[in-house]
């Protein structure tokens, strides 16, 4: 029956396009082949010539230029230089091509807007560090909207701005302010943050914020009850995190209320992006040889964080997940957090079903995991271990041996062999993905 309508509304729609075409007659709109990219054979939207005097489609050639290419495509001529300058004649010859063929469903090519050019981010830096000087909160903010707006406009504007090092000019902008009283600043603060929210992921990490000041004020957006700010905060801690000294690290865990924001934005999720990002700037502090690191795992155990992560793990999207398990292998590398997790009746059944069901790094994550609660284990009746057992870990196992891992996954999952095979004879196994007998608390 389903094919039949299909049959019919096909029929239709054939029967609609020949009236038209007969209505029509037999007119036919060819492209001009001047206006048609000499690379990807369509119509041009922002046509650009090169130094050998071929016109290309912008996309088009930046695309044979980043691939690594320094000649014409056409004539094979080495480029003289490798700046596309716009064809404004084409472009207004193909507008008023498209706007003469409207009547067969030829669509006018908007006029394209320049992309920024390095003198250009190199004129914002002059401006930025000009404000800066003179306390111009007003003009720097409206600098950092600007570069913002254009970063979000192409990820050619993006990649320019990344090159020419704004990232660190905004960061040094966002350090002066923070000197400052936060109240008196907050506008431009959160601007430069916004900004560098967007830069700092393409950029290099050294190009953050990294001032006592700075780690202070980013922290009070972290705590802040707007949405965006929180956002901007954790995504540009980050990347700040990985490259603190063990001073900072410390410094950051003092800092009231820090620990609970991140915590927050898990427990309360405002995007996958703020979520994802908390869970990094926790991870690189629970594996830190910072010597506050035990300090640090205490303050997450305490807030719960064991048992959301678990909860989280039941269902979570592969990035997602493996960030999680990340997290959980760091803090489960004290006593505290295995307790903690001893004490969880998901734990096992959620690491043994990830072992192969996510990813080779949830894999990894995972198996650590079960090593350190296994070989930690002190009850007499095998706790951990039977149960690991019971959930199918020792098959699983052999076939991550039989498959292949690196030799650190490998030579835990063999030694996890050899201790689970001493309870393997007693104890009768279930599925590994059977959680209805399993009592969660949510």
């Amino acid at each position: 029956m389903m094919i039949s309508t299909w049959r019919k509304r096909r029929a239709a729609r054939l029967a609609g396009k020949r009236r038209l075409e007969s209505e029509m007659g037999d007119i036919e709109v060819t492209i001009p082949n001047h206006f048609r990219c000499p690379i990807s054979l369509e119509l041009m939207k922002d046509p650009v010539t090169m130094s050998s005097g071929i016109t290309y489609d912008r996309e088009s050639i930046e695309k044979w230029i980043e691939a690594g290419n320094v000649t014409c495509p056409v004539t094979n001529r080495v480029l003289r230089s490798l700046d596309p300058i716009p064809n404004h004649t084409i472009r207004k010859m193909m507008q008023d091509w498209c706007v003469a063929n409207s009547s067969h469903g030829i669509e006018r090519i908007p006029t394209p807007r320049i992309p920024v050019s390095s003198e250009e981010a190199l004129d914002f830096h002059f401006k930025i560090k000009t404000a800066c000087k003179n306390g111009d909160q007003i003009g720097c903010q409206n600098l950092a909207a600007k570069i913002k707006a254009l970063a979000k406009e192409s990820e050619r504007n993006k990649s320019c701005l990344v090159a020419t090092g704004t990232a660190g000019v905004l960061s040094y902008a966002f350090e002066e302010f923070s000197k400052a009283s936060f109240e008196e600043n907050v506008a431009v603060l959160d601007e430069i943050l916004s900004s560098l929210a967007v830069l700092l992921h393409h950029d290099k990490a050294t190009n953050c914020p990294g001032s006592d000041a700075s780690i202070d004020c980013i922290v009070l957006f972290l705590k802040s009850e707007d949405l965006s700010a929180r956002r901007n905060a954790v995504l540009v801690l980050k990347e700040l995190v990985p490259i603190l000294d063990y001073r900072k690290v410390d410094m950051l865990l003092e800092i009231e209320g820090a620990m609970e924001a991140l915590f927050k934005l898990i427990k309360a999720p405002i995007c996958h992006a703020a979520t994802k990002a908390s869970l990094m700037v926790i991870y690189h502090m629970v594996t830190s040889p910072s010597p506050s690191n035990a300090k640090i795992i205490a303050k997450l155990v305490d807030l719960g964080l064991v048992s959301l992560l678990l909860e989280m793990l039941v269902d979570a999207e592969r990035s997602l997940c493996e960030k999680a398990l990340g997290v959980l292998d760091g803090i489960c590398g004290s006593d505290q957090g295995r307790e903690e997790a001893y004490n969880h009746a998901l734990t096992i059944p959620v690491l043994v079903r990830k072992i192969h069901r996510v990813s080779d790094l949830a894999m990894k994550f995972s198996v650590s995991i079960l090593f350190k609660l296994c070989m930690n284990e002190k009850r007499e009746n095998g706790g951990v271990l039977v149960e690991a057992i019971q959930r199918n870990a020792f098959e699983k196992l052999l076939v991550l041996l039989q498959v292949g891992c690196d030799e650190r996954t490998k030579e835990k999952a063999t030694q996890l062999l050899r201790v689970l095979n001493v309870y393997r004879s007693s104890v009768d196994c279930i599925d590994s993905v059977d959680f209805k007998n399993v009592k969660r608390p949510f």
